[in-house]
């Protein structure tokens, strides 16, 4: 929520406080105009200059909102709410260290901000540090029990360490306190082993009635009910719940198809077999990453605790640092071609140090799971050219429709549409298809149902992809101890098992627009039609 420091109303211009009103209405389009226009008078009005960086940030332009943040607080270091705003942009930047940072001085001019001290443990949660994190979160909850979103926020560090009834149980407190809070009752469902009772419904429907709850509560609910229904075998209702709660997240973050399409064409035409070869030799020679890619929900979560659970390997997490470097090449990708072996090698180096803080053991090699990466093989092949590369690909249907059943707290648009889903997917056989063709073997691909029904032998293939001796505790993966920071942080905690693998079919009669975006690919699965992409 947009706020104006503690200072003497009567030092604000009225336009920024009615742009702050605009904010909080959510009417960004009129907040500007007036920010602009403050600006323009009184260019050095710390306030309005933070103001300005939240509406930035808003809209996603972090690095906008970054510069103005730090210009405010070097006209005045003591701004301290500029100080916490620029520690959420940093945190959602994926520089959770430097967030730290910024946060340790937050916190001695602030002591008792709530907000400030639930961003430390989501930051130390991040990096990895885990006890911190939770100890934080006790902490602010011994002083401030009442606080529902401080509790839910709980649940979720506890759940990623794997105690899961008190991750539960906080949950369930914070449903206490706050019954229409939405996210609490999508968190219990997205742990796809709680099972919820007639009272649990009843009280979601009735919270789902209450016309005063905010949209975001709304879809959560609405994903949260589709769960509940799908449970219990009535596969109408919970499509209509997952269709609103899809429909709703939808209108609040657009996303355009053919974007998608287009960055997907500027790689393919950049990613030419001569850059590559070009390349040859150059870059950060480590071999200590392996990306696990490809689309959400096709199973990379797996396949990270299979690999995790081997003595030579560490899992990390959902690394942003591949697209954040892609970003420092100038008119990307067409640019690749510009970069010399010394840029090559400097952007893999910065990737390794970038992603050290998310390094806690002597392993010398470690997962980065970002299904995202598919967008960027070609680059991390120049920059990484030792790294390992394993695309997670799973059925068409069965990925597409566990997306679509799933809400994402950031990112990926494209899943809160069928059509919009089939596209992407398409999109993404198409590179990875340009990939396997101009660099043979670059990758290794496993395919998820292959993995379920010859275990052993994938779980071999995908070690010698990695060039790491078998290991038995692979096979046992679901009894290595491990955060797990991902929606299937419960599924990798049980043996290989099929529950989920048939989990669309009975939903078929609604997934056409699906079916119609995919084209030939489904038919073609797991191969690839490479003449009708």
């Amino acid at each position: 929520m947009a706020s104006l420091p503690d200072f003497d109303p009567r030092s604000y211009d009225p336009r920024l406080v009615r742009a702050a009103h605009a904010m909080n209405a959510n009417d960004l389009p009129a907040a500007e105009p007036l920010l602009r226009a403050l600006l323009k008078d009184n260019p050095f009005d710390v306030r309005a200059i933070r103001l300005f960086a939240e509406l930035a940030g808003r809209i996603g332009r972090y690095q906008d909102a970054e510069n103005l943040l730090r210009r405010a607080i070097e006209l005045a270091p003591q701004f301290t709410p500029a100080r916490a705003n620029l520690a959420l942009v940093l945190y959602r930047t994926n520089r959770a260290g430097e967030a730290l940072e910024e946060l340790a001085r937050v916190s001695a001019e602030d002591p008792d901000n709530i907000g400030v001290s639930n961003l430390q443990a989501a930051a130390y949660g991040r990096i990895g540090e885990f006890d911190e994190a939770l100890a934080l979160y006790a902490q602010v909850l011994k002083e401030l029990p009442n606080q529902p979103k401080v509790w839910m926020s709980y649940g979720h560090m506890l759940k990623t360490v794997g105690r899961q009834a008190d991750g539960i149980a906080a949950y369930r407190r914070a449903i206490e306190l706050t019954p229409t809070l939405g996210e609490v009752w999508w968190s219990l469902a997205n742990l796809k082993t709680v099972r919820f009772s007639d009272e649990d419904i009843a009280a979601m429907e009735a919270a789902l009635a209450d016309e005063g709850i905010s949209a975001e509560d709304r879809w959560h609910l609405d994903f949260a009910l589709g769960k509940a229904f799908e449970d219990r075998g009535e596969p109408e209702r919970a499509f209509a719940h997952y269709a609103a709660g899809n429909a709703l997240r939808k209108r609040r973050m657009p996303y355009k198809a053919e974007e998608t399409t287009a960055q997907v064409d500027r790689m393919i035409a950049a990613a030419t077999p001569a850059l590559l070869a070009g390349a040859a030799g150059k870059g950060c020679l480590a071999r200590d990453p392996i990306f696990v890619l490809g689309m959400p929900r096709a199973g990379s979560t797996l396949v990270e605790q299979i690999l995790a659970s081997h003595s030579q390997v560490e899992g990390t997490s959902e690394l942003g640092d591949i697209a954040l470097l892609s970003r420092s090449v100038e008119d990307f990708p067409a640019g690749l071609a510009t970069l010399s072996g010394d840029d090559l090698r400097a952007l893999g180096e910065q990737y390794l140090d970038r992603t050290r803080i998310q390094r806690h053991t002597a392993r010398p090699l470690f997962v980065d799971k970002m299904p995202n990466n598919w967008l960027y093989v070609p680059f991390i092949r120049m920059i990484l050219p030792n790294a390992t590369i394993i695309d997670a690909r799973r059925h068409p249907l069965a990925c597409g429709f566990s997306n679509f059943k799933q809400h994402f707290a950031r990112g990926q648009g494209f899943t809160y549409s069928l059509d919009d889903m089939g596209r992407y997917y398409r999109d993404y056989v198409r590179l990875m298809a340009h990939v396997d063709a101009i660099a043979p073997g670059a990758v290794h691909r496993v395919i998820h149902e292959a993995l379920l029904d010859d275990f052993e032998a994938e779980v071999r293939k995908l070690l010698a992809a990695c060039g790491l001796p078998f290991e038995q505790a692979c096979l046992a993966f679901h009894k290595t101890e491990r955060a797990v920071r991902t929606a299937s942080s419960e599924q990798v905690r049980r043996p290989i098992n099929r529950d989920g693998a048939d989990a669309w079919k009975p939903f078929e009669p609604w997934l056409g627009e699906l079916k119609a975006a995919l084209g030939p690919v489904l038919d073609a699965y797991p191969q690839v039609p490479l003449t009708s992409l």
